[in-house]
């Protein structure tokens, strides 16, 4: 049999190979990249294979959409269907706003008005972070010493018109880009000709962040302090920074020059920065067309040492391997990619469970013996080894993996995977800051993805045996009583009306005097359901404290490790943070109110068993009686 499952692994992966070579099934798809002053596109055939390559002068057009149209009007053969835009500009919800250009679209209104299936959005350093581990050797150029470690950390910088940051982490075989604005952080010079310029920008800003210096309008504000410095401000006063680069690198103008190898050395240090940040043990690339164009120049400069002149951590930094990327396809690449995971998850994530049930009448007796405990109980699925779902569903181990391949996916790793992702779903685990300036749009984006958020955060963290205990003490309590202060009194008083409906004695209680009074009069066999956002209210503490005393339960729906969750008999912990006492807990509020709804739930479905039990039970008890009624008169008969 090992010797089948090889051969079946080598066949798999043959297709595998074969399905990358080949074209896509749902047609081409569009590859956007679009910066503050021109839109790229490209038609994506195959993965890593793009053709009609356009570009078009954002001024020439009035937004997104209109730029658009304007490419896909030019294509010839088959109109995408999927498609990716990869944009300089933060993206944090349905709505974006462009940072350098006065464009602000919907991306879901955009794909509809374009006529697409999927349209996606991604900042496009993070696009260009996803590429990097797809770059050949002739798409980068090393700098200097140190070797990668193939499961490492990879930190992005890149100095265009902005300083853009980015990192990639590995994890499950794949990889996760790290959102970042690295290129605001506060410049330190190293040097006192960095400390010139520095006390020139300071005349301007009173805070100069990196990208100030090491960015296109660095070279020109670098080159104003140099010539300053030196009595010739006037006659540097004209120059942007593609002559700089020209004059610096085709003219050895020495002015220039200066400014070149200063920003080469700035790039290092903050290179260096990231690296020690990151723990980037898989090596820092730094690219744009800046970098493009200072060519040699740049790779025979003062990059390196500047990079591994780190003091202490100098010999970490002279291990890790510093790269210059020479292909401009970085944003497309990576945009390509970031659609290639999105739509993968779709058709083996997302849909997956959809796809177990109409495959079911295709599937073995055994297999599909396998495919309904996947069905019924998908997050246990996930957290078995082999051995473990093949005992849940009474199948062999080679049966569990031939499930997997009938779905066509590798393997149980591979199957997993698909499994998880579909799970946790697409919403990002992320907190977007409100801002004043925000418009109702931003707004309403914002407060529902935070909230979001926050709820598929919950959901994967709480501790289901807690659940289970908790409902367990709430079904066989004799009185439930909830207490809430403040704003965890809307928890609380929602909690009484839905447990008071099952028959049970429930009070909410939202004044600390009444309640510590009403704890003291508790007994054995009674529950409080204590609900605090910090966990650390004296009152309720001493409410808690008190019914403990009584010999009642206690269930605290509360902080993570705050002291109401320790003094609890069970603790609900919710790891959601937001500020202080201050403020109102919106998202903390919704979660309370949540999990007052499970708890809800899972006692009307115990108490449905039991008396569903009950029932049985008493069915078989009168059959019992019929029976023994029957057997008594054909025994009086007989005689």
């Amino acid at each position: 049999m090992g010797r089948v499952e090889d051969l079946n692994q080598d066949l798999d992966q043959d297709l595998g190979r074969l399905r990358r070579t080949q074209a896509y099934a749902g047609g081409p798809r569009l590859i956007a990249n679009v910066g503050a002053s021109s839109a790229r596109f490209a038609l994506e055939t195959a993965p890593g294979r793009f053709v009609q390559a356009r570009s078009f002068a954002c001024s020439d057009h009035a937004g997104i959409v209109e730029v658009c149209r304007a490419y896909l009007a030019t294509i010839e053969g088959p109109a995408p269907i999927h498609g990716v835009m990869a944009l300089a500009t933060p993206i944090e919800g349905d709505l974006v706003r462009l940072t350098n250009r006065d464009w602000m679209f919907s991306i879901e209104a955009t794909r509809a008005e374009l006529g697409l299936q999927t349209l996606l959005a991604v900042n496009d350093f993070m696009a260009m972070a996803m590429a990097l581990p797809r770059l050949r050797d002739e798409d980068r150029h090393q700098v200097g010493g140190g070797s990668p470690r193939a499961d490492g950390v990879i930190g992005l910088l890149g100095a265009s018109t902005g300083l853009g940051a980015s990192a990639l982490i590995p994890r499950g075989g794949r990889w996760i880009t790290l959102a970042s604005e690295g290129g605001h952080v506060s410049f330190s010079p190293s040097n006192e000709t960095e400390l010139t310029i520095l006390r020139h920008a300071w005349k301007t800003w009173p805070h100069v962040s990196a990208e100030r210096l090491i960015s296109a309008s660095g070279l020109v504000l670098m080159h104003e302090a140099l010539a300053a410095a030196e009595g010739h401000a006037a006659a540097s006063a004209a120059l942007g920074p593609e002559e700089i680069i020209r004059r610096g690198l085709e003219e050895g103008d020495a002015l220039c020059v200066r400014v070149l190898e200063c920003f080469c050395e700035m790039l290092g240090t903050q290179a260096a920065n990231l690296a020690v940040t990151l723990n980037a043990t898989g090596g820092i690339y730094v690219g744009s067309t800046l970098i493009r164009l200072l060519g040699d120049f740049f790779a025979r400069s003062n990059f390196r040492r500047a990079f591994e002149n780190k003091g202490r951590f100098s010999g970490f930094a002279a291990s890790v391997p510093t790269y210059m990327i020479l292909t401009d396809q970085c944003s497309l690449l990576g945009a390509a990619q970031v659609l290639r995971d999105h739509l993968d998850d779709q058709s083996g994530s997302g849909m997956l469970l959809d796809r177990i049930r109409a495959e079911m009448s295709t599937l073995t007796p055994a297999e599909r013996r396998v495919a309904a405990l996947v069905l019924e109980q998908p997050r246990t699925v996930l957290n078995e080894p082999v051995a473990g779902i093949a005992a849940k569903a009474d199948v062999s181990q080679p049966t569990v993996i031939r499930f997997c391949r009938s779905l066509g996916l590798q393997g149980l790793s591979d199957f997993k995977l698909k499994l998880a992702s579909g799970l946790t779903g697409a919403v990002p685990v992320q907190h977007s800051q409100v801002r004043v300036d925000d418009n109702a749009g931003d707004l309403v984006s914002k407060v529902l993805d935070n909230t979001t958020s926050a709820i598929m955060k919950l959901r994967d963290e709480l501790d289901a045996k807690a659940v289970d205990s908790a409902i367990g003490m709430l079904s066989a309590a004799r009185r439930i009583e909830l207490y809430g202060v403040g704003n965890s009194s809307v928890a609380a008083l929602d909690g009484q009306h839905k447990f008071f409906r099952f028959s049970i004695p429930t009070n909410a209680y939202i004044d600390s005097h009444i309640q510590l009074m009403a704890a003291g009069m508790l007994a054995k066999g009674d529950v409080v359901v204590a609900i605090s956002k910090s966990g650390n209210l004296p009152e309720i503490l001493q409410a808690a404290d008190a019914a403990l005393q009584a010999g009642a339960s206690v269930i605290a729906i509360t902080a993570a490790g705050s002291p109401l969750a320790r003094r609890a008999t069970v603790a609900l912990e919710v790891k959601h943070q937001e500020q202080g006492a201050g403020y109102l807990s919106m998202v903390s509020r919704i979660l309370h109110l949540l999990l007052i709804d499970i708890l809800a739930v899972g006692v009307a479905m115990r108490r449905i068993s039991t008396a569903g039990e009950a029932r049985e039970e008493t069915d078989l008890h009168r059959e019992l009686e019929l029976l023994q009624a029957r057997f008594e008169a054909l025994i009086s008969h007989a005689s």
